[in-house]
């Protein structure tokens, strides 16, 4: 082909719409990539670092946010505990006055540990998986221990005040 040649319409058309239609096929690639590649597991469902062993009171309750989890320790070993609900997932406070978690929604009562209490709860509060690493507390929010069944109570610690809600929910 001789460089003074010119290109025909059709034929720039015909590249044109080539090249354009190549560059969006890279375009939908990448966004597609970027659309289902896996992601890190930092936070929530994945690790999280916390504080050290020594900062989890012995008999009493740290939150952690980011775990959305309660830390404890029971006989020297830390323990997390999840804070929803077995009932019906429900964000379940600790009452200090009492000494136990309460459950809003429908006046369920567990022990420190999560241990079920009494309520319409079918088992105790589920907990998760913790490590000892650097003299952090590693909480893995994606490995779930569910809670233990109704019928006895590992650590015997009553509560010890009145309740920070009604029995009746």
């Amino acid at each position: 082909m001789n460089p003074y040649d010119r290109l025909s319409r059709r034929d720039f058309l015909s590249r044109f719409w080539k090249w354009g239609m190549g560059l969006l096929a890279v375009a939908a690639a990448w966004t597609s990539w970027d659309v289902l590649r896996p992601k890190s597991t930092a936070g929530f469902g994945g690790v999280v670092e916390t504080v050290p062993p020594g900062d989890v009171p012995d008999d009493g309750i740290l939150y952690v946010a980011a775990a959305r989890a309660y830390l404890t320790k029971v006989e020297g070993e830390v323990v997390a505990v999840s804070e929803a609900c077995p009932h019906l997932n429900c964000r379940v406070p600790w009452c200090e006055q009492a000494g136990e978690f309460e459950c809003p929604c429908h006046g369920s009562f567990f022990n420190r540990l999560g241990e079920y209490r009494k309520g319409p709860s079918p088992r105790g509060m589920d907990r998760f998986a913790v490590e000892i690493i650097d003299d952090k507390v590693i909480i893995d929010t994606g490995s779930l221990i569910e809670g233990d069944p109704p019928g006895g109570e590992s650590i015997d610690e009553p509560a010890t005040g009145a309740p920070c809600m009604d029995e009746e929910g």
